[in-house]
This record gives structure tokens, C-alpha cells and sequence, in this order.
């Protein structure tokens, strides 16, 4: 039978090929040697040529061949400066391959490409590695804070908090920000929510970018809008739609909580039971219902008329923001909606209307731009997904890396893995 062979580009260039084997474990083994004439000096920055000898054997990890892994064995070379005083020596510098690393490249960023939505210990299972060479890869390969030099522009600037461990109250602050084009990156995992720790944040943005920023956008809390207005002063701060939705919407929600249970008491058991699925009914907006769910709210609201009212002004409410108005024909209408509230005698809006109150420039100027968090909301669903796969991550740089890894991963890394 004719001997087939078959060619398989490594993906890095100046190398020449001398060998190819197979180790005893069924791995391939390539044998390569630098074309590169020379390499610059690590004391003059000069580029030298005499050619100084020859290292010990290195043998690196390279992307995997047919389902078998692969590694490159090479002797880097040396050359001597023959300007520098003492004539140094200077180990030869690889386009490919870090001096300080057991892979090349192009086998990191398929290892990056592999941990993209996945966990440091399922690749490392998958690519027979140790967790610390797949943790390695990581290091050496994602900045763990922002390179401000390769951002333009921010238009809006997201800053919301969550929480590291469920019930500890231990919260750090994500900032993030939607550029022109509507990518939307991640800027800052910051250790806290006080107003210092975003203050000295801030500080750290060029001012060329600062300068740009047209919205903030943030939760209900003063030490994030303390901290913008002395740092982005120009900045319009808005007050998160969907956080002030949660507030309004749980007032509401206490409602059907307090009748429920009111009628439980009351209610022969076959008929309450005819009242099950209000609890998922009343949640959604009346827009989404479906018949049966209809059904099931007339069945409540007709036991209950104060349940009935606040569903009715939380519908209300919603459809103010939802419409296309002007800053000034929303506040108008929203004050309308305060006066039908005070009029139908229900208390549980209370705090919210001094939560109105207290913060009204900044909920209204909703309606000039329409700005929202919706991108920080979407973006922290990801984050809380990130932290349930990997068991929890309590290291602020490495949750920045991992952030920023299933944000822009496949953008970064796939091309290069398919064309190495």
C-alpha cells in the first residue's frame, strides 16, 4: 500500500521542520529549529547575528494533531553583542513562544478558547493538563484591569453591585461601559460599593474618555451618584429603570402576598384552590398573560379589590415608562399616577413615593435618552452564571479575567486557533 502523508501547518512562523515522531504515550513530537538570523540584544536593543551557541533542549506543549497532543522541541539559540562591554550574551526571542511558558502561543489561545463559559478544572480534564498550566494560561494571556489605551470612546458608564457570597453582604462594584457601536465591555471589578472606592476608580480613566462619557447609569444608591458627580461632573446621572421598576413592583407584590393569605384563611380550600398560578399571573405585565392566566387574576381580583387596585397602578406606572415621552410629559403623568395612589387609600406605595421623591431629577431624566442599565443587567446575569459554574470566584483580578475572557473570547481567540 502507497505510504499517504499528510500536511499540517504549525501555525508559527520562521521554523524549519527537522523531525516528526511519536512519543511513547501515542503523543507527536516535531522537531524544529529558528530561521530567524539573530535577535536583538537585552542590553543595547541592537540587533546581533554571531551566533553564540546553543541552549538545552526545550520542549513545549502545541495545538493537538488528530485528537493526540503535540509538542515542539527546539534548541533556542544564543548570540553575542559584539558592542556591549563584556560581549553578553542574548537568548534569541521567538514570535511564538514565551521563554517562561510550557506552551506556544497558538495552544494558550486554544486553551482560553476551550475555558470561554467553561471551568479552569473541565479543561484542564479535557486538554490532560494540570489545573495550574490551564490557570497559567490565563495569567499570561489576560490583562487583569483594563488597557485604557485601546478604548476610544465610552458613551455610557454602567456601575451596579453584587453580591460575592449569597447572604454575606459581601459586595464588590462592576463598572462597565457601552461604547459607541453598542459592544459593551468590562472596565472595573472594584473591592466595595462606597463612594471612595469608585472615586479612586474613576480617577484611573483618562480624562479623554471621561470627558465622553454622556450617561451614568446606576442602582438607587448615593455613593455611586456622589462619586460621578465630583468625577464626570458633564455626566448625566439616571437612575436605573429596572431598578426603580423593583421597588414599585414589590410594593405591589406585598399586596397579593397579604390577600393571599387572607383568603387562605377565609376561603373554603376547593375554592382557593381554584386561585393557584396567581402568584405566577400577578408577576407578569397584563400585555404577557396568557387566557388561563387572565382567568385566574379575575378569579383573585374579584375577592380581592385591593389586590385588583395595585395591579392596576403598577400597569400604569410601567406603561408611563414604557412610552416615548418627553422628560417633562413623564413627570407630569407620573404625578398624576402619585395623586391616583394618595386618592385609593393603599399604603404600601409609601416608600416608594418618598423614594420618588427623594430621587425624581435623576429617575425622570430616564425619558430624555432612554438609558437604561439594561446592558449592566444583562451583563451581571452572565457574572452570576460565571460565579455558579466556577463554585464561586472571591479573587477580584482573576473574576475580572474571567469576565473579560467570556466577553471577548471568541472574538479573540478563535480566528487564531483555526489559522494555527
Amino acid at each position: 500500500m502507497a505510504k499517504t502523508e499528510v500536511t499540517i501547518p504549525l501555525g508559527i512562523p520562521d521554523i524549519r521542520v527537522l523531525k516528526t515522531e511519536a512519543g511513547d504515550r501515542g503523543e507527536i513530537i516535531i522537531t524544529i529549529e529558528s530561521t530567524k538570523a539573530g535577535t536583538p540584544c537585552r542590553k543595547c536593543g541592537k540587533w546581533i547575528m554571531k551566533l553564540h551557541g546553543c541552549d538545552e533542549w526545550v520542549m513545549i506543549r502545541h495545538l493537538p494533531v488528530f485528537g493526540r497532543p503535540s509538542f515542539l522541541r527546539y534548541r533556542p539559540r544564543r548570540y553575542q553583542c559584539q558592542d556591549c562591554e563584556g560581549r553578553p550574551t542574548t537568548t534569541e526571542k521567538l514570535e511564538w513562544h514565551d521563554a517562561n511558558s510550557p506552551h506556544s502561543f497558538v495552544y494558550d489561545n486554544h486553551i482560553l478558547l476551550q475555558l470561554v463559559n467553561s471551568t479552569v478544572e473541565d479543561v484542564s480534564l479535557k486538554e490532560g493538563l494540570s489545573y495550574d498550566r490551564v490557570a497559567g494560561a490565563l495569567e499570561r494571556r489576560i490583562e487583569a484591569s483594563t488597557d485604557w489605551t485601546g478604548i476610544a470612546a465610552i458613551e455610557v458608564l454602567g456601575l451596579d453591585e453584587i453580591a460575592l457570597k449569597k447572604g454575606h453582604r459581601q459586595y464588590v462594584t462592576l463598572v462597565t461601559g457601552r461604547m459607541g457601536d453598542g459592544e459593551i465591555v468590562i472596565l472595573g471589578v472594584l473591592p466595595g460599593h462606597e463612594k471612595a472606592e469608585v472615586v479612586e476608580f474613576l480617577r484611573l480613566i483618562p480624562q479623554r474618555i471621561l470627558q465622553r462619557v454622556q450617561t451614568v447609569c446606576c442602582d438607587l444608591w448615593e455613593a455611586y451618584t456622589e462619586a460621578v458627580r465630583e468625577e464626570i461632573p458633564t455626566a448625566r446621572i439616571v437612575a436605573d429603570r429596572f431598578h426603580v421598576a423593583k421597588h414599585y413592583r414589590a410594593a405591589a407584590d406585598q399586596v397579593r402576598k397579604q390577600e393571599l393569605l387572607r383568603l387562605k384563611k377565609t376561603l373554603p380550600k376547593a375554592e382557593y384552590q381554584t386561585l393557584q398560578g396567581s402568584f405566577r399571573a400577578f408577576r407578569k405585565n397584563a400585555k404577557d398573560l396568557n387566557k388561563e392566566e387572565q382567568k385566574i387574576l379575575r378569579r383573585f381580583f374579584a375577592l380581592s379589590t385591593s389586590a385588583k387596585q395595585v395591579y392596576v397602578l403598577r400597569e400604569q406606572l410601567t406603561a408611563i415608562f414604557e412610552r416615548n415621552l418627553s422628560k417633562k410629559q413623564a413627570q407630569s403623568k407620573i404625578l398624576r399616577w402619585v395623586q391616583r395612589v394618595q386618592k385609593s387609600g393603599l399604603c404600601c406605595f409609601d416608600d416608594f413615593l418618598k423614594l420618588l421623591r427623594s430621587w425624581w431629577e435623576e429617575i425622570t431624566d430616564y425619558f430624555i435618552l432612554r438609558e437604561n442599565s439594561g446592558f449592566v443587567e444583562g451583563f451581571n446575569n452572565k457574572v452570576k452564571v460565571l460565579k455558579r459554574r466556577c463554585y464561586g470566584i472571591f479573587n477580584l483580578k482573576h473574576l475580572f479575567q474571567r469576565i473579560y475572557l467570556d466577553l471577548h473570547g471568541y472574538r479573540l481567540f478563535a480566528a487564531s486557533t483555526i489559522s494555527g
